[in-house]
Order: structure tokens, then C-alpha cells, then sequence
């Protein structure tokens, strides 16, 4: 029950992807031993994802390399106005230390000398738009949503992992509650379902107990092996 904001690292043999930059990015990455990022996604540019970008900059420090992070237009924008310092280089002491790129629909990567690709599709959350991932077509990640759009449903069915947003038991505009949630995984069937961005309404135990079998909720450092 004690949880810090939502990241998640897809790790392969060859790189270190990082899902988000949450404003406790620096535990997260102390905790678990993380000593390179090697690219970065935005799903959207809400505080709760954003705020920890500056936490990059000792990777830049270790290999004096720009890290490549990818965010759609908007998040694009927000980011270059609230943290212009980190893709501008001001002096010779305080350089730009991430290239912002444009978040393509699909990025490769390799495991094992094997191409992995990660689909970005687009979902509603509330006002705003945000961009959750598809890997390998095994496992998707969203971690925050309000509606899913009937065009891109084949890409969620019969999947091994589905990661989804889960905030709490009541209707919230911006997100997916316990009911819709669970409704969303009978739609689409994965082998596992995972309830991630649990507000400290949603006791683990309790929580682990009213779901389905094929249900769990998230812990932090909950590892996948795909």
C-alpha cells in the first residue's frame, strides 16, 4: 500500500526504456539498481508523469551522451516550456542533457539480437489525450485513461499482459475505476490483467481478494518476464 507514482522500465539486453518520469523517479531508480536509461517515452504530460525529467541528468553526467526521449505534441510542448533548460544548452556547465523526438507509432528495439517493437496507440484520458504501449503484441501498458476507441480494441485482445489503470472504486472522468476496469479486461480476455495507478483507496489485500483470479493489483517493482 505504499506506492510511488507510476514509471515502468522495459529492459531487454540491449537497452533501458523508461515509461514516464514520475515525480518519485529518483527512489525508483535508486531502489532498483537502475544505472542507465537509454530512451525515454511520455505518455502524457501531466505532472504525475513529467516531473521527475530532471532525475535524467546524472545519466547524462555517466556517459556524456543526450538521451533520446519521444512525446507526442503536446506533451512535446509542455515539456520544452516547463524544462527548457534540459533540451537548450545554456553554458558550457549546464548543456542540454535530452533531445526531444517525436513519438512515433512504432519503436524498435532488441533482445537477444531479436527485433522487440513497441506500438504507441493513442486512448482518451479526460481532457486530454494520452499514449500507452503495446510490447512484442504481449503486453500492453495504460496507465492512464478514461476511454479506449472501438478502432484500436484488436490490438488489446488475447494479449499475455494487460497493465491497466485502475484509480479507485467510485466514477473519476479522467480514469478507469475498479468497474471499468474489470469490465475492460472480460472485453479483452489477456492471460493476466495487472491494476496499476492505485489511489490509497484500494487496499492490496481487500483489492486482491474481490478480483478475478486472472486479476492482481500492482506492487511497486512488480517484474514481467516477457
Amino acid at each position: 500500500n505504499y506506492r510511488t507514482r507510476c514509471s515502468a522500465l522495459i529492459k531487454t539486453t540491449e537497452e533501458n526504456i523508461l515509461i514516464d518520469t514520475s515525480p518519485d523517479l529518483r527512489q525508483q531508480l535508486l531502489r532498483h539498481k537502475i544505472k542507465k536509461i537509454n530512451r525515454v517515452l511520455f505518455s502524457h504530460m501531466h505532472g504525475d508523469q513529467t516531473h521527475g525529467i530532471n532525475d535524467l541528468r546524472s545519466f547524462y553526467i555517466n556517459s556524456r551522451k543526450q538521451i533520446n526521449v519521444y512525446a507526442d505534441k503536446f506533451t512535446s510542448m509542455h515539456l520544452k516550456h516547463s524544462f527548457s533548460y534540459i533540451f537548450k544548452s545554456y553554458s558550457k556547465e549546464y548543456p542540454a542533457t535530452l533531445k526531444l523526438n517525436k513519438l512515433p507509432k512504432y519503436l524498435l528495439t532488441k533482445n537477444k539480437n531479436k527485433n522487440v517493437e513497441i506500438k504507441s496507440i493513442v486512448v482518451q484520458h479526460g481532457k486530454v489525450k494520452s499514449n500507452c504501449f503495446i510490447i512484442d503484441k504481449k503486453l500492453a501498458y495504460i496507465s492512464d485513461v478514461s476511454k479506449i476507441y472501438k478502432k484500436d480494441f484488436k490490438y488489446f485482445k488475447n494479449l499475455k499482459y494487460l497493465i491497466i489503470d485502475c484509480l479507485w472504486y467510485n466514477f473519476h472522468p479522467s480514469h478507469f475505476n475498479l468497474e471499468t476496469s474489470l469490465a475492460v479486461i472480460k472485453k479483452f480476455k489477456p492471460k493476466k490483467a495487472i491494476l496499476t495507478n492505485l489511489s490509497p483507496v484500494l487496499d492490496y489485500k481487500v483489492l486482491k481478494k474481490i478480483v478475478p483470479k486472472n486479476v492482481i493489483p500492482a506492487h511497486d517493482g512488480l517484474t514481467i518476464n516477457l
